[in-house]
C-alpha cells in the first residue's frame, strides 16, 4: 500500500462511521456547544494533504486545518525537529528566559517580514493573541485610542480582536459592552475610511488601522490594487500605525512569504499565526522597531514561542522558503483554471478569486448568495471524500497545504464537478415531483 501522504480518497463506511459516532456522542456531552463542526470527521491521523478517520476513511484535504498545516499535515523534516527540540527543552518561558530556538525564529521572521530597518518580534499562541498584542502595541506607542477596522473582517475571538471583528453578529452577540474606540468601514473602499476621519474618528486621535491584506472568513475578498497603498497614505497622513493581520494569508499562502508584497505596501505592525508552525499553537507580531518601544513588563506570554513550537516554525520557513511557496503559486493557479472551467459548466459558480493557494470560490442562485447552496456542495464534497470549509455569506474556500500536487489538484476539480452534478439532479428530481 502507498503512504498515507500519496493515498487517495475512500469511503468504506457510512459517515460518520461506527467508531466515529461513538467519539461524536462523548464529544457531545463534555465540549463546548460554542465549537462548529461543519461534518462528522473525527480524525485519526493525517499526512501531506491526506486525511484519514477512527473508521478507515480517507480524505483530500483541501483545508490545511484552516490554513494551519502550511507544509502539510506531519511533514517529516518538522516532525523530526519537533523530536529533537523536545528531547533537549520543551519549555523554559520566553518572557523570564532565553532560549535559542526563540532568539533565531525572531531573527528569520525579522529577516523575512516587509520592510527594511530593525525590527522586533513579540511571541504569542494564536493569532488572537497576536492581534490583541498589536491592538495594545498600537495604542501604547501612538498615545492614541481609536482604531478603524473592516466589516466582513475577522481578527479573532478574544475581547480586543472580537471587537475588530465585524465578520457574523454571532461572534459579537451577547458579549458586550465591547472594547471601546473600534469603527468599521467598507473594506476595499478608501473612500469609506476617509469619511469616518472628520466625523466620528477624528484623524489626531487615530492610533491604527487594521486589516488583512486579503480577507479570510469574510469570503476571501482580494481587494482593489490601490486599496493597501492607499491606507499607507492615510496612516502616514495623520501618524497612525497600519497593522497587517497576515495570521491567514501569511507564511507562503499566496505565493508569497506574506500577501502585502503582492501590493508592495509595508506595514508598521504584521500578524502572524497559523501557518508559521505547521500545526504547533504559535503566533506572532513583526513590528519595526521603533514602533516596539513598550517598556520592560508592559506585556508578555508564559508559553508564546515555547521553544517546541519554534522550532517547528524554523523548520516550517525553510521549507515554504526553498520548496513550497513557488508550488503554492503554480497549483493555485491551476486550481483557479479548474474551477474558472467548472464555472463555465455550472451557472451557480459566480465568481473564483484569490491568491495561491488561498482561493475562494462564490455560489450563488438566481443572482443572489446561496448560503444553503453552499453548505450543501460542502457536506456533499465530505460524502465523497474531500474537505472543504466555508466563508463569507456563500464562498467556498479553498486553502489546503502548500504541498498539494497537480494529481490532486485535478481529483479536487472532478470531485467537485461530481458533487455539483448529483446535488442538481437531485433538485431537478424534487422539482419534477
Amino acid at each position: 500500500m502507498p503512504p498515507l501522504h500519496r493515498a487517495k480518497p475512500r469511503i468504506v463506511t457510512s459517515l460518520p462511521g461506527p467508531n466515529a459516532a461513538q467519539w461524536i456522542a462523548r464529544d457531545s456531552r463534555v465540549i463546548s456547544p460554542s465549537y462548529t463542526p461543519m461534518y462528522p470527521l473525527v480524525v485519526r491521523r493525517a499526512s501531506g494533504c491526506i486525511v484519514e478517520d477512527v473508521d478507515g476513511n480517507r480524505f483530500l484535504d483541501m483545508t490545511a486545518g484552516i490554513a494551519v498545516t502550511s507544509v502539510g499535515h506531519s511533514h517529516p523534516a518538522v516532525v523530526k525537529a519537533i523530536r529533537r527540540q523536545a528531547g533537549r527543552l520543551i519549555h523554559m518561558s520566553g518572557t523570564d528566559f532565553h532560549y535559542e530556538p526563540q532568539i533565531e525564529l525572531a531573527e528569520r521572521l525579522a529577516e523575512l517580514a516587509p520592510g527594511d530597518g530593525p525590527k522586533r518580534v513579540f511571541f504569542a499562541n494564536s493569532g488572537t493573541e497576536s492581534v490583541e498584542a498589536a491592538l495594545k502595541l498600537a495604542r501604547r506607542h501612538t498615545g492614541r485610542q481609536n482604531v478603524i477596522a473592516f466589516f466582513g473582517s475577522f481578527h479573532g475571538r478574544t475581547y480586543g480582536s472580537m471587537s475588530l471583528s465585524a465578520s457574523k453578529p454571532l461572534q459579537r452577540e451577547g458579549f458586550g459592552p465591547l472594547v471601546p474606540g473600534i469603527y468599521h468601514a467598507q473594506y476595499g473602499n478608501l473612500e469609506s475610511v476617509r469619511t469616518l476621519l472628520p466625523h466620528t474618528c477624528p484623524p489626531h486621535e487615530l492610533a491604527a488601522i487594521f486589516v488583512e491584506p486579503i480577507q479570510g472568513e469574510g469570503g476571501y475578498i482580494v481587494p482593489p490594487d490601490d486599496f493597501l497603498a492607499g491606507l499607507r497614505a492615510i496612516c502616514d497622513e495623520h501618524g497612525a500605525l497600519l497593522v497587517f493581520d497576515e495570521v491567514q494569508s501569511g507564511i507562503g499562502r499566496t505565493g508569497k512569504m506574506f500577501a502585502s508584497e503582492h501590493w508592495n505596501v509595508v506595514p508598521d505592525i504584521t500578524c502572524l499565526a497559523k501557518g508559521i508552525a505547521d500545526g504547533m499553537p504559535l503566533g506572532a507580531i513583526v513590528a519595526h522597531a521603533h514602533v516596539m518601544d513598550w517598556p520592560r513588563g508592559s506585556h508578555a506570554s508564559t508559553f508564546g514561542g515555547n521553544p517546541v513550537s519554534c522550532a517547528a516554525a524554523l523548520e516550517t520557513l525553510r521549507l515554504v522558503e526553498t520548496r513550497y511557496m513557488e508550488r503554492a503559486q503554480e497549483r493555485g493557479e491551476q486550481l483557479v483554471a479548474g474551477l474558472h472551467k467548472l464555472a463555465t459548466e455550472f451557472e451557480l459558480i459566480k465568481e473564483v478569486r484569490g491568491k495561491g493557494l488561498m482561493i475562494g470560490m462564490e455560489i450563488q442562485r438566481d443572482g443572489k448568495p446561496a448560503p444553503q447552496l453552499r453548505d450543501a456542495i460542502v457536506q456533499a464534497a465530505f460524502e465523497h471524500g474531500m474537505l472543504i470549509l466555508p466563508c463569507g455569506p456563500s464562498t467556498i474556500r479553498f486553502c489546503p497545504p502548500l504541498c498539494l500536487r497537480r494529481g490532486q489538484v485535478r481529483l479536487a476539480v472532478a470531485l467537485l464537478r461530481k458533487v455539483i452534478l448529483q446535488l442538481e439532479s437531485q433538485a431537478q428530481r424534487v422539482d419534477a415531483v
